[in-house]
């Protein structure tokens, strides 16, 4: 297949040839992941979830051995500022900043000359995302894999690149919740945004950190197999700060802890919390919580992240030249909010 490119504001400011950035999932992107999609073209970015920094130094080291440039994200409300400064010692292509105020942390970012990638769930995030001078929104739809909060992809996307227009045009928008093929991918450009921020779909690669049973699971499952919940977190014993909740697969194991979660965190659950967590890392569906998307739906098998990312950008430049709409420069077709040819960060990202 041929690799072809579709060029727009996020891929011209990073120097890249797909619109697409790897989610920075807790547990399952890796550095072999982050590394995977960097080289192929996306922008790959490290899970640095909840701050385990002896983890973050392997996986960081596995996309350097592969001599790949990566960047990382985190849980905002679990990150401490010399976790903070320690990654950007190794000058990661971009911090993305997740479910929490970006603002204490972004100078530090900024002086850097990092850029910032803030994901918002609502249009406050939003908001305080472009004050705290994220150059990089992701707006992410309650159709995506683990946490997240209660708006749609279809309608915050748009409603997210009216607002950059009218406050900070120079600002670049990713799509996020169950993009996982090329209409999806193409239905966000066509929405305003700039690229999309994919992870259920590079959670089925086979770099990701996923046990196989999860694997196998998902690629037999719907969308309707998922749902949100608090039991994974209640499991785990962390404490999510509200609106945000989890999404996963459904299993025996939620369905049976869905009405009263915070039983699991009593002193006499301590052996179902250990049966949760071999379950968890032996990949057992049915008695796990596997954290993933909507999007499962889209997924039929499990395939290289290049060989996703190339499918992937293909599909949706071939949809796009479908219509009769504005070009991208490179050809894609989707009436864009503003001049992506545009350089909107520096040229020495």
């Amino acid at each position: 297949m041929t690799d072809a490119g579709i060029e727009t504001g996020f891929t011209t400011a990073f120097g890249l040839r797909h619109p697409v950035a790897l989610a920075p999932m807790a547990g399952a992107a890796g550095g072999r992941l982050a590394a995977a999609v960097a080289q192929a073209g996306g922008l790959g970015l490290l899970g640095g979830g909840y701050g385990e920094a002896d983890w973050i130094a392997r996986e960081w080291a596995l996309a350097e051995g592969a001599g790949a440039r990566i960047g990382i994200g985190f849980i905002t409300w679990r990150l401490t500022p010399s976790l903070l400064a320690q990654c950007l010692d190794r000058a990661p292509r971009a911090v993305m900043l997740s479910f929490g105020d970006p603002a204490p942390f972004a100078p530090a970012i900024h002086a850097a000359g990092v850029p910032l990638i803030c994901q918002c769930q609502t249009v406050a995030h939003a908001r305080a995302a472009l004050e705290a001078g994220a150059q990089i929104l992701v707006a992410q739809g309650a159709e995506a894999g683990g946490h997240g909060a209660t708006r749609g992809t279809m309608t915050l996307v748009p409603e997210l690149a009216d607002l950059i227009a009218a406050r900070a045009p120079q600002t670049i928008l990713l799509a996020a919740g169950g993009i996982a093929d090329g209409r999806s991918l193409a239905a966000s450009l066509m929405l305003g945004a700039d690229g999309a921020l994919i992870g259920s779909r590079f959670w089925a690669a086979s770099e990701a950190l996923v046990p196989q049973g999860f694997h196998a699971a998902a690629c037999a499952s719907d969308g309707d197999a998922t749902l949100r919940s608090s039991v994974p977190d209640a499991v785990r014993g962390l404490d999510w700060p509200a609106p945000f909740t989890i999404r996963t697969m459904r299993s025996a194991f939620s369905d049976r802890w869905q009405s009263d979660p915070q039983a699991l965190r009593a002193p006499e659950a301590g052996p179902i919390r250990t049966a949760w967590s071999n379950a968890q890392a032996a990949g057992d569906a049915r008695n796990g919580t596997p954290v993933v998307g909507e999007a499962v739906g889209l997924i039929q098998q499990i395939a290289p992240a290049a060989e996703i990312l190339t499918r992937m950008t293909a599909d949706a430049l071939s949809r796009l030249q479908s219509f009769s709409a504005p070009k991208y420069p490179g050809g894609a077709g989707a009436g864009p909010r503003r001049d992506l040819g545009q350089d909107p960060i520096p040229s020495e990202i």
